[in-house]
């Protein structure tokens, strides 16, 4: 028999949701009245009533609200992983394959040195460091290593996306090159992960080599052939004119996705957001559709997800000052050494490339996302987990305000001449 929640524990359920979303979504505000991504509010949110402050200052209530009522907490533990599957859903609407094949070049040096610098410095520096400083109980020395280079690998393209928005440079040539930039950063990160999470789950090399080959040939049958199947089932929903249908479809193939990577080895949000990609451009998943999953996500399932991350964990039991700076400074200097190398290549100014490499560095939700997915599994330990999501706070702070800088220094010493395209469609 199917057992269900209680009438006291949907009240706990209830007032989880309560207690986790009004600060989340008040501080996520604050952070958005001052310019700051609203993700570091839900975070901080998530600190305030976790483990590291009321867990801390009030005990008895924090473990009569989060802990008395497992099945509860198990509950809004689900619906928190459906706002992140939804997020990534969303994620992959922004990679927007056309345009990274009309700025294909100029994008593909400063994305490549970009995966290819972090990716190398990061894997090598934490293989030497792993036993003083990375070690696991998994002990797995060579997945810890490549968990964090590609982990260091990935910017964070919703974040760009608001510093180009905010600085009026996203309709530029200079910005539509960063964002082309920063979709296949995403979209070659997340194929790195899910090979890495695939070949742990495998356990065996010669199992681990058909896992890469499988999780690669589902990538590309979801840009190809899966991506017109979808276009199609669209198509005959959006035949009814009733928007709840196409809508309800696209959910549908969301999770359909999700589903599918989950049972490769891979996590669900992997096959969200490919579907995400093959959905985002379709006539048929119009804007309209497009701001009411964004804005229910956005507003309220996502901040349930982040927020989670501070009921997780005790920021300052856990906390390591050691690993956050390695953690810091490897993270930084290999994203601003390779995306500089790669405005430089591209043909950039000297000015236009600490402005690129500066928003190339902006780390955001992926990060987090992949660091408590590392957690789960063991790759990682809790200081390491904390140094990672002070990192991403870090890097989205700076980014901004620095880019801006060198982006209005060029402008003039140029004379204030900003070369304009046709607008970008995300």
């Amino acid at each position: 028999m199917v057992s269900k929640l209680s009438s006291s524990e949907i009240i706990h359920f209830l007032l989880i949701l309560i207690a986790i979303l009004i600060p989340a979504r008040i501080l996520g505000e604050v952070c958005r009245r001052y310019k700051l991504p609203a993700i570091i509010g839900e975070i901080f949110a998530g600190i305030i009533v976790g483990p590291t402050l009321l867990g801390a200052f009030f005990p008895g209530l924090f473990k009569n609200l989060f802990l008395a009522a497992p099945q509860a907490y198990g509950a809004f533990d689900g619906i928190a992983n459906i706002g992140i599957i939804l997020l990534m859903f969303i994620a992959g609407f922004e990679v927007d394959l056309k345009q990274i094949r009309q700025n294909g070049k100029q994008a593909l040096a400063i994305s490549l040195t970009g995966i290819i610098f972090p990716f190398a410095i990061g894997s090598i520096s934490v293989w030497f460091l792993y036993h003083s400083h990375f070690a696991n109980s998994a002990s797995n020395q060579l997945t810890t290593s490549l968990f964090f280079g590609t982990a260091l690998s990935i910017t964070a393209l919703s974040v760009i996306a608001k510093i180009l928005l905010d600085l009026d440079l996203l309709k530029t040539k200079i910005g539509n090159i960063v964002l082309t930039a920063a979709m296949v950063d995403d979209f070659l990160g997340w194929i790195l992960f899910s090979i890495i999470i695939k070949m742990m789950n495998a356990g065996k090399e010669d199992a681990s080599f058909w896992s890469v080959i499988v999780v690669v040939l589902f990538a590309a049958f979801m840009l190809t052939g899966g991506r017109w199947i979808i276009h199609r089932l669209l198509e005959l929903a959006g035949k009814s004119e009733k928007i709840g249908q196409v809508f309800t479809v696209a959910v549908c193939l969301c999770f359909i996705g999700a589903v599918i990577t989950e049972y490769l080895g891979v996590r669900g949000i992997f096959g969200a957001f490919l579907v995400g990609i093959a959905i985002g451009d379709s006539e048929y998943f119009t804007a309209k559709h497009k701001d009411i999953l964004h804005q229910f996500t956005i507003n309220v399932l996502a901040p349930l997800f982040f927020a989670s991350v501070g009921l997780r964990l005790d920021f300052i039991a856990n906390f390591n000052l050691e690993v956050v700076l390695i953690i810091l400074v490897i993270a930084c200097l290999a994203k601003l050494i390779g995306a500089g190398i790669g405005g430089v290549a591209s043909g950039m100014s000297k000015n236009e490339s600490i402005a690129v490499a500066f928003g190339m560095n902006a780390r955001g939700s992926q990060e987090i996302v992949l660091g408590l997915i590392a957690l789960q599994a063991k790759i990682i330990t809790e200081p390491v987990f904390e140094g990672l999501v002070v990192m991403t706070v870090v890097t989205m702070v700076i980014s901004g305000p620095i880019m801006k800088y060198y982006f209005l220094k060029e402008q003039k010493e140029s004379g204030g001449k900003i070369a304009y395209l046709k607008p970008v469609e995300l």
